[in-house]
């Protein structure tokens, strides 16, 4: 699994009218907000890209915290997907954005959750994505517990791509009792993060917390989406209903802000 000889299936194109399936939970799509695209022309190809790669409903998930802090808030994130998806419907873009954040992680959390400072997966209020720096570990386990006591649930991004997760995944494993989920991005499957990263993504698939994919997409080029690829990759080592699990319906239960579903392996 995980064999760069796979990574040919994300050049092959959409059939003519396949129906969008996905739902993209983590995707930097709002323009000059943080890493993502400059200006509307890039934000809009970038969508189109979204759209391309058969996603219904993308979040858009600008960083907030961290190097981040004090640079926009939720109302403000709030209005500037309101005025992506006007650009969207104007330019017949089939693609629905929804405000979100890729939340580094801070202490205060808990009180900027409740003071409508940062945001939830699609503002549905359940799931929080949570970012941990990728030069230091800082475990989560104490906020994650904090947040489960309050209603709240964590989707932590990426772990694929920290370097001490990545070499031992069975840490997360501390944080099952307080309802966590692992979003693995679509193109760590794919080699495209590295040799590192790639193994570590299939590893977590072994560990006892809900999984799904996202693509963490910034641009049209290195950081592209490539949901339909890791899709079809995954059915291949993993059968298609492990892959529709992870692919399909456990973005649309989390944006849902429903329980998520564990492979059965």
């Amino acid at each position: 699994m995980g064999s760069s000889e796979a990574r040919v299936f994300s050049e092959e194109p959409a059939p003519e009218g396949a129906p969008a399936i996905f739902v993209d939970v983590h995707c930097h799509c709002l323009p000059g907000m943080d890493d993502g695209p400059d200006d509307q022309a890039q934000s809009l190809m970038l969508c189109e890209a979204l759209a391309a790669d058969r996603i219904s409903t993308v979040v858009a998930t600008p960083h907030q915290l961290g190097r981040y802090d004090g640079r926009y808030n939720a109302a403000q994130i709030r209005q500037a997907v309101a005025q992506l998806n006007e650009l969207l419907t104007e330019a017949g873009i089939a693609l629905t954005v929804l405000p979100g954040a890729d939340v580094r992680i801070d202490e205060r959390i808990g009180d900027l959750l409740a003071s409508d400072e940062i945001l939830t997966v699609g503002d549905g209020g359940r799931w929080l994505m949570l970012e941990l720096p990728h030069e230091v570990f800082i475990d989560p386990t104490m906020l994650l517990a904090g947040l489960a006591q309050s209603g709240s649930l964590v989707m932590v991004s990426h772990p694929e791509r920290h370097h001490f997760l990545a070499n031992r995944p069975s840490h997360v494993r501390q944080w099952v009792p307080y309802g966590a989920c692992l979003q693995i991005t679509a193109g760590s499957f794919l080699g495209g993060f590295g040799a590192e990263a790639e193994r570590a993504a299939w590893a977590f698939l072994n560990e006892p917390l809900p999984i799904l994919l996202a693509n963490d997409a910034h641009d049209t080029a290195g950081r592209a989406p490539r949901m339909r690829a890791a899709h079809r990759l995954l059915a291949q080592e993993l059968g298609t209903v492990a892959a529709d699990v992870l692919c399909i319906e456990n973005p649309k239960r989390l944006l849902a802000g429903h329980d998520l579903l564990m492979l059965d392996r």
